[in-house]
């Protein structure tokens, strides 16, 4: 009895089904038991692993993650940039083009003014200057209007509207004033885009430079180094959108403000002009004849005799029929 109870307190904890068979038990059901034992410690393990297998999977998926992001944010950044500088591009290329217009027109206007100026004020007077109709320019389209006001009141084909109250010196007043508005439009064409290019391009510059700057820095801190070899290229990459807005607006600014001081110049000359036509046709008490046929070149034709005959006027049918 006592060598009994010295066994059984030499066993370990937890390894009583593993102890020897007690005194008439069978070797085959101790042996169960123990391997009954083992398999529920290979259980007990089985889920330690399964996490272990969980884990390593979320941290490649995160590792992924984190390799795409930067890819995405390198695109966005890029095609941002890239944007920009091609809008300055088709800003450059409209201000250009608006340049060259408003050159050629600004030439052709002046030299039509100075042309019909000269051939206006070397007229004999007021009547034969409103025969000269074969002008072009703004000052010759003020005087053709101003003409035509004239001689519509002296003909008697002015219509009783509001359009067309008032005397004879309001109307042309009036007449005139419209189409020097209608030259004012004209030479203002075009001249608020090139005050637009001008105020936003910088801004439009400044905007890719910023975006750009700060998908660099992203790429930076990604990569974990901030030497100058690192910083400098992508930071110089992203400067170019400024200055390729800078050189957008300048030369949009220059021309705007060049083509407002020609326009103020062109516009006083009409604004003078306008004022000594009134003057003129004061003198004359607001009354324009209409041009006579005898002003215009009558057409000959051939004769029998391959000779050139002149076409009688109808103002010569009278004449002759007297000396008939």
């Amino acid at each position: 009895m006592t060598q009994t109870t010295s066994t059984v307190s030499q066993t370990p904890t937890g390894a009583g089904i593993a102890s020897p068979a007690a005194p008439g038990t069978a070797p085959g059901v101790t042996e169960a038991a123990s391997g009954a034992v083992n398999t529920g410690g290979a259980v007990a393990g089985a889920p330690g692993g399964v996490a272990q297998a969980a884990t390593a999977s979320t941290e490649q998926v995160a590792s992924a993650a984190d390799g795409i992001a930067p890819i995405g944010s390198d695109i966005t950044s890029a095609v941002i940039v890239d944007g920009t500088l091609w809008i300055l591009i088709g800003f450059s290329v409209a201000t250009w083009a608006l340049i060259l217009i408003k050159g050629i027109q600004h030439l052709r206007i002046s030299h039509h003014n100075r042309v019909f100026g000269k051939h206006f004020w070397s007229a004999p007077d007021f009547q034969a200057a409103s025969e000269q109709r074969n002008y072009s320019g703004p000052a010759a389209r003020v005087a053709q209007a101003g003409f035509s006001t004239l001689i519509e009141a002296d003909g008697g084909t002015t219509t009783h509207d509001l359009e067309h109250t008032g005397d004879r010196q309001e109307l042309l007043d009036r007449r005139l004033r419209q189409q020097m508005q209608k030259e004012r439009g004209s030479l203002e064409s075009g001249l608020a885009i090139l005050a637009t290019i001008g105020s936003i391009s910088p801004f439009v510059g400044l905007f890719g430079t910023v975006w750009g700057i700060m998908g660099a820095l992203t790429s930076i801190s990604k990569s974990g180094s901030a030497s100058l070899d690192v910083v400098a290229g992508p930071i110089g990459e992203a400067l170019i959108a400024t200055a390729v807005g800078i050189a957008v607006a300048v030369p949009a600014v220059i021309a705007y403000n060049f083509f407002i001081r020609r326009n103020k110049v062109i516009w006083a000359f009409l604004d003078d002009f306008a004022i000594d036509f009134v003057h003129l046709a004061l003198k004359t008490s607001f009354i324009i004849k209409r041009p006579s046929a005898r002003h215009t070149a009558a057409p000959r034709v051939s004769d029998a005799t391959g000779g050139r005959k002149h076409v009688i006027d109808d103002e010569e049918l009278p004449a002759k029929g007297a000396h008939a």
